[in-house]
């Protein structure tokens, strides 16, 4: 039975937020076009469209932004252009950055630019590793928070040197937003002032908003406009980008007044998790409402586990396991949402203690 189905026959999911069948979405959808009095968009172009794009470039203090089908197109277009105008192919970005590990290369392979690692595989880059580089560079990427090692955030002040070495130089620096909300809220502070010092951005709108797809690029005014030809050029000029903007932006303003709740709500799983001397967090405080469990047998063992766990008792615990660095260990992934929100400690516990006997049956 593949994973998919065994996570839909469970009656109760642990992480992420609660899913929706697709009669309900499309439903909720419907309802919010009526009271809104929505229209389809024609090429990108329309009330619905561009007043959301409006209102995450302001919300995010960037001139403009422009509404992208995907992430991966939305980066490979800000890097490239980034790089193009300040006269060098190098990207610079951690080893775990998503467009070198999850992106089958398109960067290379499409002959966009070039990419240079920063950092340690396992820390958050600093200042220093960027200066490491001798090449001029033309763009550098950050990811907030690091999704690969943890949703780990660097420190503030780290951030501010980053910026303002990037400002000096001519970086062109990049901020992979694919979770900022969850980043803004880790580190308590607004959207603009995260975003401040970064010369473009993108975000996601189905990972911790909810909706079907989609994402924005922002910058300048003129940096958008280049884009758009860019998304054109790259089969992104979709007919009409309604429905995915409709599925974003009738929930994101709640979403986005909850994800306090799911950060705070992060921290107490911690500690519940903490109870199990079997499972070792990373990091050992969530630093947003992302982290990662670590185990002592391998993905297979804990795969297994997870399996039996939705068969017999209709719970799905994650979504993947992941080999760890050492052999006969592995690890998973939790994104802390509504359905952690409503889970009891009680309840948690419980779940815990039958994943652990799992674990042990081997």
């Amino acid at each position: 039975m593949s994973p998919l189905v065994l996570r839909q026959r469970c009656h109760t999911v642990v992480p992420g937020h609660r899913p929706h069948s697709a009669a309900e979405d499309f439903a909720a959808m419907a309802a919010w076009c009526e009271v809104n009095g929505v229209q389809h968009d024609q090429y990108g172009e329309g009330a619905l469209v561009n007043s959301f794009e409006r209102k995450i470039a302001e919300l995010l203090g960037f001139e403009a932004g422009v509404f992208m089908v995907s992430g991966t197109m939305a980066q490979t277009i800000a890097l490239r252009l980034a790089c193009e105008e300040r006269g060098s192919r190098l990207a610079a970005m951690h080893p775990s950055a998503h467009i070198v590990l999850h992106e089958r290369s398109n960067y290379q392979l499409l002959d966009h630019f070039d990419t240079l690692p920063l950092g340690r595989p396992h820390r958050a880059w600093t200042v220093d590793d960027l200066k490491a580089w001798p090449e001029k560079l033309g763009a550098a990427l950050y990811e907030l928070p690091m999704r690969e090692i943890g949703g780990v955030l660097p420190a503030w002040n780290d951030l501010k040197a980053i910026k303002e070495y990037c400002s000096t130089e001519r970086i062109h620096l990049h901020l992979d937003g694919a979770r900022l909300w969850e980043a803004a809220t880790g580190y308590g502070r607004g959207l603009d002032e995260v975003c401040a010092g970064f010369d473009s951005a993108y975000v996601s709108f189905y990972k911790g908003i909810g909706g079907m797809g989609g994402a924005m690029l922002l910058g300048s005014a003129d940096f958008i406009a280049r884009a758009s030809n860019w998304a054109k050029r790259l089969g992104g000029n979709v007919w009409q980008r309604s429905p995915y903007v409709v599925a974003a932006a009738r929930q994101f303003d709640e979403r986005l007044a909850a994800m306090p709740r799911y950060v705070e709500r992060a921290r107490q799983v911690a500690r519940i998790v903490g109870e199990f001397p079997e499972l070792t967090l990373n990091p050992s405080t969530p630093q947003c409402n992302l982290f990662h469990v670590h185990l002592k047998v391998s993905e297979q063992t804990a795969t297994a586990a997870r399996d039996r766990l939705a068969q017999d008792y209709g719970v799905w615990l994650f979504g993947a396991a992941q080999p760890g660095m050492l052999a006969e260990s592995s690890y998973f992934e939790w994104y802390v949402g509504d359905n952690l929100l409503a889970l009891s400690d009680g309840k948690l516990r419980e779940i815990l203690m039958m994943f652990v006997a799992e674990l042990a049956r081997g």
